[in-house]
Order: C-alpha cells, then sequence, then structure tokens
C-alpha cells in the first residue's frame, strides 16, 4: 500500500507545483484562457458579423466564430504554451534528473498535460457562455455531441504539441517549429476564414486536417445533430498518429 500511495502523492505534489507555476504566468494565461474570448468579442462589435446571411443558411458569422474562438483556445495551448515548457524542461536537465528520483519525468509531463488541457477547456467554456450572454449565440444544440467533439479535439491538440516537443531537442526550436505550425492550424481552424463559409472543393480539403474536422464536429453538435463518423474517423486518425510520433521520438534528456 505504501509503495502505491507514495509515486501517487508525489504525482500530485508536482502538479500542485506545476500549476502554482502555471499561474505566474501572465501570458500563457492570457493567451490560452483570455484571448480567444477577446477575439469572439472584437468580432461580435462589427455590426456585420451579427447580420443574418442567406449564403450561412440564415446564421451569422458570429455564430459560426465561436467553435473557431474554442478551437483557438486548443491550439494556443497544445501548441504555443506547452511546448516550450516541456522542451525547456528536458533542455536544462530537469527531466534527467526526475528519473533519479522516486518521481518519474513521466509525472512532469502528465501534468504539464492536465493543466494545459483543464486550462483550454475552461477558455472554451468561458467563449461558449460570452459568445450567448453578449450576442446571443445559441448554446449546442447536442451537448453530449459537442462535449465529445470538444475532448476529441482537445486530445489531438494536446497531441499535436507532444509532437512537437518530441521533434524539437531544445526551447528555441519547440518555439520555432511550434509558430511555423500554428499558422496552417489556424487557417484550418477557421480563424481567418470559417470552414463553413469556405468553398466547397476547399472546406472539403480542410476537412481532413485534423482542427478542419473539429470545426465541422462542432458546428454539426451547435447545430443540434451529431459529429459525423467522418468527422471523428478524422480527429481519431490525427489523435493516434501525432500520439504514435510523441510517443517514439520522445527523449527525457
Amino acid at each position: 500500500m505504501a509503495s502505491t500511495t507514495a509515486p501517487v502523492s508525489a504525482t500530485r505534489a508536482v502538479l500542485r507545483t506545476e500549476a502554482r507555476l502555471f499561474a505566474r504566468e501572465p501570458a500563457s494565461l492570457f493567451w490560452v484562457m483570455v484571448s480567444p474570448t477577446v477575439l469572439l468579442v472584437i468580432l461580435g462589435l462589427v455590426p456585420s458579423m451579427r447580420e443574418a446571411s442567406p449564403d450561412l443558411g440564415g446564421r451569422r458569422v458570429i455564430d459560426l466564430y465561436v467553435p473557431v474562438a474554442v478551437l483557438f483556445a486548443l491550439i494556443m495551448a497544445g501548441l504555443q504554451a506547452m511546448p516550450p515548457v516541456l522542451a525547456g524542461y528536458r533542455e536544462r536537465g530537469i527531466l534527467r534528473r526526475m528519473s533519479a528520483t522516486p518521481v518519474r519525468p513521466a509525472a512532469l509531463l502528465t501534468a504539464q498535460l492536465v493543466l494545459h488541457a483543464v486550462a483550454a477547456l475552461a477558455s472554451a467554456l468561458l467563449v461558449i457562455v460570452v459568445g450567448r450572454a453578449a450576442f446571443g449565440v445559441a448554446l449546442p444544440g447536442n451537448l453530449l455531441g459537442y462535449a465529445a467533439a470538444l475532448l476529441l479535439a482537445a486530445g489531438g491538440a494536446l497531441a499535436l504539441g507532444a509532437a512537437v516537443c518530441a521533434l524539437s531537442r531544445t526551447q528555441k526550436v519547440a518555439t520555432a517549429v511550434g509558430t511555423a505550425v500554428f499558422f496552417p492550424t489556424m487557417f484550418t481552424a477557421g480563424v481567418w476564414v470559417p470552414v463553413q463559409a469556405m468553398p466547397d472543393t476547399l472546406r472539403r480539403i480542410v476537412e481532413f486536417a485534423p482542427y478542419g474536422a473539429a470545426s465541422r464536429a462542432l458546428d454539426e453538435a451547435a447545430r443540434g445533430g451529431w459529429p459525423s463518423a467522418v468527422a471523428v474517423a478524422v480527429m481519431v486518425f490525427w489523435a493516434v498518429v501525432l500520439t504514435a510520433v510523441a510517443v517514439r521520438r520522445f527523449r527525457w534528456e
């Protein structure tokens, strides 16, 4: 019993410590937990964004940007915030030194995944609440389907971040690679043009990217349906592939 309890207690201690360190990073807190809502508010203040469009089936552009802002939160957490932290720990030898203690390096990795997942999901919830309260955006018609799509999208975002960290030997490289991947993911998530408003051919191509599929799944659930099998399959495929890359290429030192 004691041998089982000790690692659990140590893991909890690592999680608490990492949570305190994360709370002391105002830049990360802003970009992960505040900036998606700021993006939504800025767009919502544009009058044309609040007007129903026949081209969108009577919906408004702001209605489409709620899932976009949700995905933006996941991108910031998984791709911009987490990889530099983990790569920095490895570069400074922290993970190597932890391997000689009862607290295994995996505890630190788990803590980082949990913290960034919680921050991203909290940010997503804030986006949905502000969208409803400030701009009258309808709540998801299928809450269970929306939650499932959101969790799958979060898993894919963290898997992508872990893969970036695994492929980057230093903190600077992780930041550079994350930035290089950041802009394509922003496009496929619909930050510049919502996926649902893209030309048909481009939309079909984008929906085979992880964030394009996530955008489709969230939109389908928001309208009251279930995420399509194709969207779910694409999200699962990318999550599995990116996780496999991260596991295979990740080094503790």
